[in-house]
């Protein structure tokens, strides 16, 4: 074992005591809301699609067309009329596979050591949520595939993995589980996006908003446990987690459509107001489909 590998699993050992020390011990099946699936002690990258479809006898399949949600609409609520966002970010969100992205990123000078000794002793072992430290990791281009998970009996989709990895050498980015729930303290639908990790995961909870100018905010705030924000789970035993909720840690998605009229995603993370990174993207359509769905011509006449 390297001492960087020693590095990483130490380090990781701290996160995991942490959680288990400072977290709120529950059982996940009185949580629907967060109850999300771990990953298995060695499991690392995309190997943890394969480990949760036999967990929970589902099928995975790849999709060129799927979305990290099945209808944009079911995130409607009496705080959030999803009709109001441009039928352009609707169609990215529903149709996701057939989109192509590009992405840099900046990285905050103050918490730049933080983030480095992050991604390079703890993510890069686990092959996820692997932060791009400069825009010149990015400058090879980024994949897009979405995974549809599948429960085998009833055919409905149970949650969407979104891989996005370096095109320049093939690594992870980011390896997540798109769903939407309902947190207890907000009590409207929310986009919830889940990392499986070794023995646990990270899950953050986003509550939707939409901008005068028909765009998407997407925010992870929140003050106590059963808020939108970031929640940090361990698992401790059988049916039982330790889950730390972190109210410093903020989360923004800004999606818009920008006046040259691509669509366009800024994603900020930021801790006690100190920026973190901001990752900046840019999202086009791969390949416009046989018909063209009606989305995009009412899109094509706003």
């Amino acid at each position: 074992m390297s001492l960087r590998d020693m590095l990483g699993a130490i380090a990781q050992a701290t996160i995991n005591t942490g959680v288990r020390v400072l977290g709120k011990s529950i059982c996940p099946e009185d949580h629907p809301w967060l109850k999300c699936p771990v990953g298995l002690p060695g499991a690392v990258g995309t190997q943890m699609y394969s480990d949760i479809a036999a967990a929970e006898n589902l099928e995975q399949r790849r999709s060129k067309t799927a979305g990290l949600l099945a209808s944009f609409a079911g995130l409607s609520s009496d705080h959030f009329d999803s009709s109001r966002i441009d039928p352009r970010i609707r169609d990215f969100y529903e149709r996701t596979g057939t989109y192509e992205l590009e992405a840099w990123s900046d990285v905050g000078m103050m918490a730049r050591p933080l983030l480095w000794g992050l991604v390079t002793l703890v993510s890069r072992r686990m092959d996820q949520l692997v932060f791009p430290l400069s825009s010149l990791e990015l400058s090879g281009g980024m994949s897009n595939e979405v995974v549809e998970l599948i429960d085998k009996a009833s055919g409905k989709r149970v949650y969407t993995g979104w891989r996005r990895k370096l095109l320049s050498n093939s690594s992870i980015i980011y390896a997540g589980l798109y769903s939407t729930a309902i947190p207890p303290n907000y009590g409207r639908p929310c986009v919830r996006v889940s990392f499986p990790v070794p023995k646990g995961n990270a899950t953050v909870i986003l509550r939707p908003e939409a901008g005068n100018d028909g765009s998407l905010w997407l925010i992870s705030e929140g003050r106590k446990f059963g808020d939108p924000g970031f929640y940090r789970v361990v698992e401790t035993g059988l049916d039982r987690w330790s889950v730390r909720y972190l109210p410093p840690l903020h989360e923004r998605f800004h999606v818009f459509v920008h006046p040259d009229g691509v669509l366009r995603t800024e994603h900020k993370i930021s801790i006690l107001g100190v920026k973190v990174l901001t990752l900046h993207y840019k999202m086009s359509l791969a390949r416009e489909p046989v018909a063209a769905s009606a989305v995009l011509q009412e899109a094509h006449r706003v």
